[in-house]
């Protein structure tokens, strides 16, 4: 009952495993099926992953695998790694004000944003954990730049394969690994089923963040909005003395406007463009690769009035995913026929 059909993921040489392991899985453990967790791209909407591993946990469903990728890697690394709690008081701590400040310009020509604060806010809590020595099976899904690649990264550095599984091409700068430039992996498999399986998974929990989207443009609607600051005019201020504009911090501030905000007309700018269109491509190729290798159980948190960069918004998003969890719980005891092989776990009746 809890097998699973290996041609369905094989790729012929299509998916590669950075510093591969070998391909050896973890051998099956008795009395119950392998549990595996797939945990989708979606930018700020990646803070629900968080109540759903969190209704996961209290209702005692173990979990033996994680796949993540983008913010999926960063919530389903953390857990691996022991540190969700952390990263919870990290989101729910975040303000309008505190995301804009962690947006650092980059002036390399490789992406709008270094991601500098982002790594040192991860390596604060990830500093030298190695993927292989993490007591859950982690794996993140990364893009390959030029051959277009999925790349699974399954060891090394845990904070390098995460900013890599992140590195939204033109956002963030690329990563370096294993002599591969690699992107965001919602390029290739935004909600990394495959991969949960290649691991070992033999009953699937997938998360789709994308699947309900509403493109309501609300992205970032200015950079001084997200800096909770109201526009000025020249020679105004809050306070009525004139800005410097020649300080750095005001000078981040106009870019961040051009790339992020909008045109007087309405246009959007460069980035808030590519974000939005990312979005839109990362759900089309969602829609197909779950069509084509379904979960054993979807989750689909209802989130299309939350934007994808509403990051602000911690506990509306962390209370979505318990409640979506809360909705799949009688689907996985169906499927896996868990009552009775799990200790503990009581399905909503």
């Amino acid at each position: 009952m809890f097998g699973f059909n290996w041609k369905t993921f094989e790729k012929s040489g299509e998916s590669f495993s950075a510093a591969s392991d070998g391909g050896a899985h973890p051998p099956r453990r008795t009395g119950r099926p392998r549990i595996g967790l797939a945990l989708g791209s979606g930018a700020a909407r990646g803070w629900s992953h968080i109540g759903v591993l969190q209704e996961l946990e209290a209702r005692q469903v173990p979990i033996d695998v994680i796949a993540g990728c983008s913010i999926g890697a960063v919530v389903g690394g953390c857990y691996a790694a022991d540190k969700l709690a952390e990263l919870e008081k990290f989101a729910r701590a975040l303000t309008k004000r505190r995301v804009f400040s962690l947006m650092d310009i980059s002036f390399s020509g490789a992406g709008m944003m270094s991601g500098g604060k982002l790594r040192d806010e991860l390596s604060r809590e990830l500093e030298e954990r190695r993927i292989e020595n993490l007591p859950i099976t982690f794996g993140a899904v990364a893009t390959e730049i030029g051959a277009g690649h999925e790349v699974w990264l399954r060891k090394g550095d845990l904070v390098h394969a995460i900013r890599a599984s992140y590195a939204m091409p033109g956002i963030f700068e690329p990563l370096q690994i294993d002599h591969r430039w690699l992107f965001d992996g919602a390029l290739v498999n935004p909600v990394p089923v495959t991969l949960c399986r290649a691991m070992g998974a033999e009953l699937v929990i997938a998360v789709n963040l994308v699947g309900d989207v509403a493109y309501r443009g609300t992205l970032i609607a200015d950079a001084a909005a997200m800096a909770n600051e109201p526009e000025l005019k020249p020679h105004e201020t809050a306070q009525g003395r004139e800005p410097d504009p020649a300080s750095p911090r005001a000078a981040e501030a106009r870019q961040l406007r051009r790339q992020f905000g909008r045109a007087a007309n309405g246009a959007p700018g460069i980035a808030a463009a590519m974000l939005d269109a990312f979005n839109i491509t990362q759900d089309r190729i969602a829609r197909s690769r779950l069509a084509g290798d379904p979960p054993d159980v979807l989750i689909a948190a209802r989130l299309s009035k939350i934007g994808f960069f509403d990051f602000h918004r911690a506990d509306e998003l962390i209370a979505l995913g318990r409640e979506a969890a809360r909705r799949a719980l009688n689907d996985i005891a169906e499927v896996a026929a868990l009552e009775g092989q799990i200790h503990g776990f009581k399905p909503k009746h």
